[in-house]
């Protein structure tokens, strides 16, 4: 019958063993096995998944109000072009960070994302993501996701 003692040196012998002491003194780690390794890839994998699906939606979520054409938006920038030179600096500052917003507007405005290939690789990994991370389907829902993709994922309400 072994004690707890004898438990305590059969643990400190596994230790040793997963840690090995150079030659200058210092401890060092036994490599990872290949399986560790592509445990820690499909985690990343999984992740960029679902890092990327909720990054475009936040992006593609409707906004409040009339949406800005590209006629607007260049309207504006000549406004901005206009009356950039007569403000004061204050003024001069926050007309600049607009111009570099609507800039940048405009650069995105034809850009497409396919958000179909996104919502494919979110519900590949949102199941076994969650579980690991330990997260509900009502954090899921409260980010925006739609319940036939939770549902597509395999995420489901009982495990709130």
């Amino acid at each position: 019958m072994a004690t707890r003692r004898d438990a305590s040196k059969t643990d400190a012998a596994k230790e040793d063993s997963a840690i090995a002491t150079t030659a200058k003194g210092r401890k060092s780690r036994t490599p990872m096995s290949d399986n560790h390794k592509a445990a820690l890839a499909v985690g990343r994998d999984q992740g960029r998944a679902v890092r990327r699906y909720l990054e475009a939606l936040d992006a593609h979520k409707p906004k409040r109000g009339r949406k800005r054409t590209t006629e607007s938006v260049e309207r504006r920038l000549a406004i901005i072009d206009e009356s950039i030179n007569d403000a004061d600096p204050l003024t001069r500052l926050h007309l600049v960070q607009e111009r570099m917003d609507l800039t940048n507007e405009l650069e995105t405005a034809g850009t497409v994302v396919d958000l179909a290939a996104l919502e494919e690789a979110f519900v590949e990994a949102a199941g076994p993501y969650g579980d690991r991370k330990g997260i509900s389907y009502a954090a899921w829902r409260q980010l925006g996701v739609d319940p036939a993709v939770l549902r597509r994922a395999n995420v489901r309400r009982g495990a709130d």
